[in-house]
């Protein structure tokens, strides 16, 4: 059909030729004329066939920023308990200005203690302060052979438990904590001669320092020292420490220590 159009169309534009030019040459011009429309009518259906142009190419793509891995800071700051373990090393002096004796001098005491620790934290920045309490079991304990004491026996020092609620101020390099600790102390001064005690609790202080460190978000393990001087205690009892002459003793016996402790505390997020 479209062919026959073509063809038609070819005619209507060679009237008017001659017809010696319509016998041969209209003949050929009209072969000509219609190839040429052909081919025009054929163009826009060639081109329909064609694939379609490509998508232009995705612009280069920009390098990957760096994001450098944050690791969190630890976190001192909670409510924390936990056990302490130590040793004590200090001295113990008897006095009494009725005693021909005057005085044993200072003699060595030495022992175990261990108890529980309550305390807490809080921290801003690097800064870290808190409070810790804890009451500890004793066996600080210390003999001396001098002329002060009754023949035959030695006078003799201990503490059987002391406990001690400190101010704590340090500083914390991510996962170790290093502080200072002072406060006030209470604790047992027993005196005595031949294994009688007579024990007096006396109120103190105490300060140190010491190092912390965290294992793990709730544990944390510490080694400090500690320097703990409690008030004299009196001892006026004849059956503990003996008898001054022409009257009951009067005796004041003094007390300190030093300590080295290790502990452990579970501290709460």
């Amino acid at each position: 059909m479209a062919f026959a159009y073509i063809f038609s169309l070819a005619d209507q534009l060679l009237i008017g030729a001659s017809l010696e030019n319509a016998v041969y040459g209209g003949r050929m011009k009209r072969w000509v004329l219609a190839g040429a429309l052909a081919f025009a009518a054929a163009t826009p259906a060639l081109a329909s066939d064609l694939p379609p142009p490509g998508a232009p190419p995705a612009p280069p793509r920009a390098p990957a920023a760096y994001v450098p891995v944050v690791v969190p800071v630890y976190n001192w700051g909670g409510i924390y308990f936990g056990l302490n373990l130590g040793y004590g090393f200090g001295t113990s002096n008897w006095t009494d200005p009725n005693d021909p004796g005057g005085a044993t001098g200072n003699f060595k005491l030495k022992g175990f203690l261990v108890g529980p620790t309550l305390g807490f934290n809080f921290q801003t920045d690097g800064f870290v302060i808190g409070a810790e309490a804890d009451v500890d079991g004793s066996w600080i304990d210390g003999k001396v052979s001098s002329p002060f004491c009754s023949i035959g026996t030695q006078c003799e020092t201990k503490s059987f438990w002391f406990s001690t609620a400190r101010a704590r101020l340090g500083y914390a390099a991510d996962r170790v904590l290093f502080y200072g600790t002072a406060g006030g102390a209470l604790g047992d001064v027993a005196a005595g001669q031949s294994g009688s005690f007579q024990r007096t609790t006396k109120s103190g202080w105490t300060a140190g320092a010491g190092i912390e460190a965290a294992f793990t978000d709730n544990l944390t393990a510490k080694i400090e020292y500690l320097y703990l001087k409690l008030g004299n205690s009196l001892c006026t009892s004849n059956a503990s420490c003996g008898n001054d002459p022409g009257g009951p003793p009067n005796d004041t016996v003094k007390f300190s220590t030093s300590m080295i402790r290790l502990g452990i505390n579970y501290k709460f997020r």
